[in-house]
């Protein structure tokens, strides 16, 4: 299984941004399925099963490595550059 080393650089009680709306879905006037936050800088971004995937589209521009779930009641968190939960 693999292991992540990203998360010493991160703030797991980072605030959310835009909490309960994808910041740019919202500016594009598209829709989203489920929320990620950002926990680098609070940004968010809507899932990969949504038309936008911008919480992965984030990830690829800022290189910030983890985010967690934005959907409550959920408490996981994803590392983009080792694929797995931590």
């Amino acid at each position: 299984m693999p292991s992540c080393t990203h998360m010493s650089g991160v703030d797991v009680d980072i605030a959310p941004r835009t909490p309960g709306e994808c910041e740019d879905c919202v500016a594009e006037g598209g829709r989203w399925v489920h929320l990620r936050v950002c926990l680098s800088c609070g940004k968010v971004g809507c899932c990969d099963s949504s038309p936008a995937r911008h919480a992965s589209a984030h990830f690829n521009s800022e290189h910030h490595p983890v985010m967690r779930s934005g959907e409550p009641g959920e408490d996981w968190r994803w590392c983009f550059v080792d694929q797995t939960l931590v």
